[in-house]
């Protein structure tokens, strides 16, 4: 029997954008000759204006661009938070029915609703128990599917159940009143929470010797095909 295993979710990045700008400055220049002293210390201060503007202006690009990288940083953490981990489905988290079809003839199908808020697993097949019955029936091992049957919320999950051998060579029959859906955990035959007891018809089910059941499978035609 294989045991299945969870997979953590990745972490994801996320990245600061900056921008610059940049000051540019201008200078005038005297005309007439005998304003050369005066010419000189205009331009000078118009030299030394244009430099203080263009200073400025770089340090508040610079001071801008630092503000926003900070700001994107304590906004943005550089990692998202892991998704929580898949549990396992039972009665607790889920909705279980369990109802006869006329076909195939003697068969059942038992589906499971994920009620939860929480991705849950299927695991194996559910372990039947009809009223005070003290033996289990056996899984069809030619259903075993390839991987767990995994059902995020909202989804379904089936199981067909062989109630009785159609040419009449089961053992034992009886009429079982009451239907126990038993839910395994991540490893065989472990428990993996409350069970379920679903609602039967009220002239209850017929079962004999040949009582056996799939694995928990998505399909439903799949479910009843055995």
């Amino acid at each position: 029997m294989r045991t299945y295993h969870a997979l953590p979710a990745a972490l994801l990045a996320a990245l600061a954008l900056t921008a610059c700008q940049d000051g540019t400055g201008t200078q005038d220049e005297g005309a007439a000759k005998p304003q050369l002293t005066a010419t000189a210390t205009t331009k000078g201060a118009a030299d030394k204006a244009s430099a203080t503007a263009g200073n400025t202006a770089a340090g508040k690009a610079s001071t801008t661009t630092a503000g926003k990288g900070t700001n994107a940083k304590a906004t943005k953490p550089g990692t998202a938070a892991a998704p929580a981990a898949r549990v396992s489905c039972n009665g607790t988290n889920t909705t279980v029915t369990a109802k006869p079809v006329r076909r195939p003839v003697n068969h059942m199908l038992i589906t499971v609703k994920n009620t939860g808020s929480k991705t849950c697993d299927l695991t194996y097949y559910p372990v039947l128990r009809f009223d005070e019955m003290q033996w289990a029936p056996q899984p069809m091992a030619e259903s075993k599917p390839q991987a767990v049957t995994t059902l995020a919320p909202g989804e379904s999950g089936y199981a067909g159940v062989l109630l009785s051998a159609a040419d009449g060579s089961g053992a034992g029959g009886t009429t079982g009143r009451k239907l126990t859906v038993g839910f395994q955990g991540p490893t065989p035959n472990s428990s993996g929470g409350p069970s379920a007891i679903p609602q039967l018809p009220a002239q209850g089910v017929y079962y004999d010797s040949s009582l056996s059941v799939t694995y928990w499978l998505t399909d439903m035609e799949q479910a009843l095909s055995y």
